[in-house]
């Protein structure tokens, strides 16, 4: 269940404690006066939680929250997914986990795009956060909390904040000139614009060197945030985290860009310019800026203003953000200063992913060079499309995104390899899974022989590499490279297949039919003299089968984290119990209970892992 805009009544008990984590504890502009916290101002608070919340910080990652000016795209889908791995993989494991995501929904492009489609801007971002809630909900993302910035609670913890900062004289008074751009909603430094001449129109026009989006020159009195202030502390705290920001070579890009210099950041707009955003609580003239505003959902969305001492249980510091390249000096410069300033811990990580390309060009909204994520979903359905985007999206460097890799990368991997392998283990005829499962699980050491005892050189190779496998992944997932951790499972599949190849255990079966079907028992008695009877061959059937079977086993339960479904329908087919599912059965042989499918293989919805796709184009 979500937890969106449904009553408190309506929520787990986990979600009710997060969304009523927040209480204002400023006094509203209406009382003329500054807020100042008082003894004993604080509300009352439901501080009850489950147990296990109270011995262990919550694993709390968030989306960057979406701008409603334009329909959601396959990008916006990609991070979507990319967060929500991450969480599922801390729920794998055992950790309570908090993934939130949402709108972002004030200043001046949503003030201009409505003003466009004719509609009041609250109406406006209804519809559009509307289409971003249909969107988690069709890519079947496990967030605890979707945030609009229109929200009362988001706004009324962004106003006190601001409070905060001026009490604490970071905020401070002073006319500001510079290039601003609307589309970018930031104002950029001489050094970061640059003169072009425009391919379409052949006029001339400043733009951004980052973004390539157009500045205009702006002059007007408006609020400072202090930020040259903390280029010192912020370059502290990279040389303490050196893992921040991943990957390296964008941490690398924001020590050098903070190591040359930071200028003061202008952080409210005249209101007869922006209308359109919450204004500040000491000056009604004033509208806040957008990313001071929308950099704090993370906090608002976590309950801030916190209660001391509270913090942790709804998750808060932020163990990962995730966000597009493109918004990088926002979230790893702008908003650790913003905390810094607050005297809030700062989160644990950034994951900062490339881009997708259409045709080798940036997908983006402004330019219609999109793919439309919903259409996307109709042909080839949840998790062809999760697998696809986090196995061939890019950490560090963009990927091209072209429907027929889509299909060409589902035939080949999915239905050829994992596919395969299932089908070929499960519904193979001349040997018994369940029967190589019992005899070759070893829960308690000892209980039964490990299978290294008895294989070949190449058997305990491959033993060996199934049991390296799952730590190998958690590796990666460690490091915030989920793409790298599922090419590593597929990677698994494919060695297994190759080995099954060479073992054909089909040929053995066959060899083993044939015996039992020898009335004289001549050939029986030559293949047991020559070491290659009856038993011999089952054994050597069930040590491959086993193999095979543990090698789709582990793979199901790590894949729980990226494909949901069809990990579930595999470990379905196994016959894994629902309550072995977890991250402390993923190891061989410590489950000797599997073997037997729950579902009818080979036939309706739960018995084929990778259907035909509806549209191969």
């Amino acid at each position: 269940m979500r937890a969106s805009t449904s009553p408190l009544q309506a929520l787990t008990p986990f979600q009710s404690l997060i969304a009523r984590r927040w209480r204002p504890e400023w006094i509203c502009q209406s009382c003329q006066h500054r807020a100042r916290r008082q003894p004993g101002q604080r509300q009352s608070r439901n501080l009850s939680t489950p147990s296990n919340l109270a011995t262990e910080k919550p694993y709390y990652t968030t989306t960057p929250i979406f701008y409603v000016n334009a329909a959601p795209h396959l990008g916006h889908m990609y991070t979507m997914i990319l967060t929500d791995v991450l969480k599922r993989w801390q729920v794998l494991k055992g950790r309570q986990a908090i993934l939130c995501t949402g709108t972002d929904e004030h200043g001046l492009k949503i003030q201009q795009a409505s003003a466009k489609a004719a509609a009041q801007p609250k109406e406006f971002c209804d519809r559009g956060a509307a289409t971003f809630q249909e969107l988690a909900g069709k890519i079947d993302i496990s967030n605890d909390i979707f945030i609009r910035t229109t929200d009362q609670r988001h706004r009324d913890g962004v106003q006190y904040a601001w409070q905060m900062l001026e009490e604490k004289a970071w905020i401070y008074e002073s006319k500001h000139e510079g290039w601003y751009s609307i589309s970018d909603e930031t104002f950029y430094p001489q050094g970061q614009v640059q003169l072009i001449v425009d391919p379409e129109t052949g006029w001339k026009k400043m733009v951004s060197v980052e973004t390539g989006k157009e500045v205009e020159w702006t002059s007007e009195r408006n609020y400072h945030f202090k930020l040259s202030a903390f280029q010192d502390k912020l370059l502290e705290f990279f040389k303490s985290n050196p893992d921040f920001i991943v990957p390296k070579t964008r941490m690398e890009e924001v020590v050098r860009e903070v190591s040359a210099g930071l200028e003061d950041l202008s952080v409210s707009r005249p209101v007869e310019r922006l209308q359109w955003g919450i204004r500040v609580p000491t000056d009604e003239s004033q509208t806040i800026y957008v990313w001071l505003d929308a950099l704090l959902n993370y906090a608002t969305a976590a309950g801030y203003p916190f209660t001391p001492g509270s913090e942790s249980s709804s998750g808060w510091p932020t163990d990962v953000h995730v966000v597009g390249k493109d918004i990088v000096r926002f979230h790893c410069v702008y908003w650790p200063a913003f905390l810094m300033a607050l005297n809030l811990p700062l989160p644990k990580q950034v994951l900062t992913h490339a881009h997708w390309t259409l045709g080798r060009q940036k997908m983006a909204k402004s330019t219609g060079n999109v793919v439309n994520p919903f259409f996307a979903l109709e042909r080839f359905g949840i998790d062809p499309l999760r697998w696809y985007l986090i196995q061939e999206g890019g950490i560090s460097d963009d990927a091209d995104y072209d429907n027929r890799f889509v299909i060409e990368k589902y035939k080949k991997s999915l239905q050829g390899g994992l596919g395969n392998l299932a089908s070929r283990i499960m519904r193979g005829k001349g040997w018994d899974v369940r029967r190589a499962v019992k005899r070759y699980a070893h829960p308690d050491s000892g209980e039964h022989p490990p299978i290294s005892d008895e294989s070949d050189a190449d058997g305990r190779r491959q033993y060996g590499r199934i049991r390296a496998h799952p730590p190998k992944i958690e590796a990666h997932m460690r490091d915030l490279h989920p793409n790298r951790a599922l090419k590593g499972i597929m990677s698994s599949i494919s060695d297994f297949n190759g080995y099954l190849q060479k073992k054909s255990p089909w040929t053995l079966a066959t060899q083993l039919q044939e015996l039992a079907a020898d009335m004289t028992g001549q050939h029986i008695h030559e293949a047991m003299k020559a070491g290659h009877g009856p038993e011999e061959l089952e054994a050597d059937i069930d040590r491959t089968i086993y193999m095979g079977a543990e090698t789709l086993r582990l793979a199901g339960i790590m894949l729980q984290a990226f494909i949901p479904t069809s990990a579930k329908r595999l470990l379905d087919m196994l016959g894994v119990d629902e309550g072995k599912r977890g991250w402390e059965w993923c190891e061989v042989g410590k489950d000797d209970g599997y073997g037997v499918p729950s579902v009818e293989l080979g036939r309706g919805h739960q018995g084929v892992l990778f259907p035909s796709l509806t549209s191969d184009f």
